[in-house]
C-alpha cells in the first residue's frame, strides 16, 4: 500500500489532505462560529466538526487505495458445457462471448472496460477520477458515493463557518481585506468545492438508482451489449429503484453481468 501511495498520485494526495487540514485550521483559528464556541467551553461543535473533517479524509484514502475491481487474470469458466447448454436455450442475439482486451490481453467480463490511465481492466468500470487517482468500479463505488455524501457535508459546514466570521468593513475595504483575505479565501473554496461535490452525488445517486455507470451514461451507442437493446433507452440492469439501491449498496460480491443480462433479454423477449 505505501508503494501505492507514493506512485503517481501522491501529490494529488497530499494536496487534498493538506488543503483540508489548512482549511480546518484557519476556521479555527478566525474569529468564527468554531472559535467562539471554544472560547465559551461548547466544544461540542468543534468536536464533531472535527470528526467530520477527519472521517472525510479517511474516507478519501480509503477509496484512492482501495482494488476498485481489477481484472488479474482470465475469468473462470463455469463447469464445461454449462455455458453451450445455456447458450443453447437463449436467440444468438442474447449471447455475448468475452472479448479479449487489445491492452491487458485479458478476457473482459460484461461492463468491465480498460482504464488507460491504470492501465488495467476494471469491473463494472464507472470512470477514472483524478481527484482520488483512481478508478471507481465494481469495489469502490459505493464507497465512493458515501465519500461525496460526507465531503459535501464537511464542505457546506465549512462554508457556514467561514461565512459566521466575516462581517460587513467598518473601516476601509484594503484593511478589510488584509484582515479577511484568508477567511474569505476559504469561503470561495469550500463554496465551489460543495457545488461541485453536489453535482456529482446527484449524478452519481441516478446512477446508481437505474444501475447504470458514468461509461455506459456517456457511451452507450459505442456499448455493443446497450446499442442494440430495446428502444435506446432502456437498461438491461435496470431492476427498479429499491432493488438497484439494495444492490448498489448492500450486494459486495461480484456479479455475473452476463448471466444478468440473459435473464433480463429472457423477460424482454
Amino acid at each position: 500500500m505505501l508503494k501505492k501511495v507514493f506512485r503517481s498520485g501522491f501529490l494529488v494526495r497530499s494536496g487534498h489532505t493538506v488543503l483540508t487540514w489548512l482549511i480546518t485550521l484557519v476556521l479555527f483559528l478566525h474569529d468564527t462560529d468554531l472559535r467562539r464556541c471554544e472560547e465559551k467551553g461548547e466544544l461540542m461543535q468543534p468536536v464533531v466538526f472535527s470528526l467530520l473533517v477527519l472521517l472525510s479524509v479517511l474516507l478519501y484514502f480509503t477509496v484512492s487505495l482501495m482494488d476498485p475491481g481489477f481484472i488479474l487474470t482470465d475469468t473462470v469458466q463455469g463447469p464445461p458445457g454449462a455455458g453451450e447448454e445455456q447458450e443453447a436455450m437463449l436467440p444468438q442475439t442474447a449471447v455475448r462471448r468475452l472479448r479479449r482486451c487489445g491492452y491487458c490481453l485479458l478476457q473482459q467480463p460484461m461492463r468491465a472496460k480498460h482504464c488507460q490511465a491504470c492501465q488495467r481492466c476494471v469491473r463494472k468500470f464507472d470512470h477514472h477520477c483524478p481527484w482520488i487517482e483512481n478508478c471507481v468500479g465494481e469495489q469502490n463505488h459505493r464507497w465512493f458515493l458515501l465519500y461525496l455524501l460526507v465531503q459535501l457535508g464537511a464542505l457546506t459546514w465549512a462554508f457556514h463557518l467561514a461565512l459566521s466570521g466575516l462581517s460587513w468593513p467598518q473601516v476601509g475595504l484594503g484593511p478589510w481585506l488584509r484582515a479577511h483575505g484568508v477567511l474569505l479565501g476559504c469561503v470561495g473554496v469550500t463554496g465551489v468545492f460543495s457545488m461541485v461535490v453536489l453535482v456529482l452525488l446527484g449524478c452519481h445517486l441516478y446512477l446508481a438508482s437505474t444501475n447504470t455507470t458514468t461509461w455506459e451514461f456517456m457511451s452507450r451507442p459505442r456499448i455493443s451489449y446497450l446499442r442494440g437493446w430495446g428502444d435506446g433507452e432502456e437498461n438491461p440492469f435496470d431492476r427498479g429503484l429499491l432493488c438497484n439501491l439494495w444492490d448498489f449498496f448492500c450486494v459486495c460480491r461480484t456479479v455475473a453481468w452476463d448471466r444478468v443480462y440473459q435473464r433480463a433479454h429472457r423477460d424482454h423477449v
